[in-house]
């Protein structure tokens, strides 16, 4: 917007937050509409991002229909309004079409170790078929479809109770809790900040490039590791415990961003300790934030 781009956004904030949003509320270049995708939307547009659909698994797990109605039903809505207005798509796709994947790190190439019917199916197939529906659209309606496949990603702003390992690990050590990690501890895990992937999608959609792209940070962390980071950060002292693992819970995930570098140019260049120092900066704000309120109210 600050470069004369008028933009406009789309959520049912089912996950998302006005509160985000809410410095550019009154902007001339700005509209911000209240709307489920799985609704057709009418307007005209140059560029769509879909960005729609929750991500977190308690989140996509809480409503696994309605994760799958978003990225079947509202990737089709999405899909068409590109085509009848001639606009430029974007599809966020994810690093879970790769499931708990057989081959490491994950190229494009790679198509994947997923369990239909498991907890997770409702997101992992769910965003399979999006990819499916953009290139039927591609080839069939001449639709300019591109596709990311995002890796973990995290930074200030994400939702508090997100339920992933980053905002997890965040509010444990705040409130000077025991850092609890799923199973052994040993899966792995890339974690990229959120300026990185921005850059990347910006620069994916304004490429010719139409096959599918990983973006995501290459440099991988045990969760063990993740949690220790975390916690010296911090200053928690408290021991780090295994609880029971999850069902279909990826054990090792890692981008191949060869794709990426060639064709994009891109690599992400924030380092991990630096983005987390922000984001933990943010998530401290919030807490002090929830307490003051508390205390009014009380």
């Amino acid at each position: 917007m600050m470069s004369g781009h008028e933009v406009t956004v789309v959520d049912n904030f089912f996950t998302g937050s006005k509160r985000n949003v809410e410095q550019w509320v009154g902007h001339e270049n700005f509209e911000l509409i209240h709307q489920d995708i799985v609704t057709p939307l009418f307007v005209e547009v140059d560029e769509i991002y879909h960005l729609a659909s929750p991500a977190s698994p308690p989140h996509y797990m809480y409503n696994s229909v309605k994760t799958i109605k978003t990225n079947t039903i509202g990737t089709i809505n999405m899909l068409g309004l590109a085509k009848r207005v001639g606009a430029k798509i974007l599809i966020a796709s994810t690093s879970e079409v790769y499931g708990d994947p057989e081959v490491h790190p994950q190229p494009e190439t790679y198509w994947g170790h997923v369990n239909p019917i498991g907890p997770r199916a409702c997101y992992d197939e769910g965003k399979r078929v999006a990819e499916t529906l953009s290139y039927a659209y591609a080839k069939q309606d001449r639709v300019n479809v591109r596709v990311a496949r995002i890796f973990n990603t995290y930074g200030p702003r994400m939702h508090v109770d997100d339920g992933r390992v980053v905002s997890n690990f965040i509010l444990q050590a705040l409130r000077n809790e025991t850092l609890t990690v799923y199973g052994r501890g040993n899966q792995t895990r890339s974690f990229q900040y959120v300026s990185d992937l921005v850059e990347g999608l910006v620069t994916l959609m304004a490429s010719n490039f139409t096959q599918p792209v990983n973006l995501g940070n290459p440099v991988e962390y045990t969760i063990t590791e993740f949690a220790s980071i975390i916690r010296a950060i911090v200053g928690n002292n408290n021991p780090i415990k295994s609880v029971d693992g999850i069902e279909d819970d990826p054990q090792r995930r890692k981008p191949d961003i060869t794709r990426a570098k060639i064709h994009l140019k891109w690599t992400p260049k924030v380092p991990l300790r630096e983005g987390l120092i922000r984001t933990i900066t943010h998530f401290r704000g919030v807490l002090e934030k929830s307490k003051l309120t508390s205390s009014v109210i009380t």
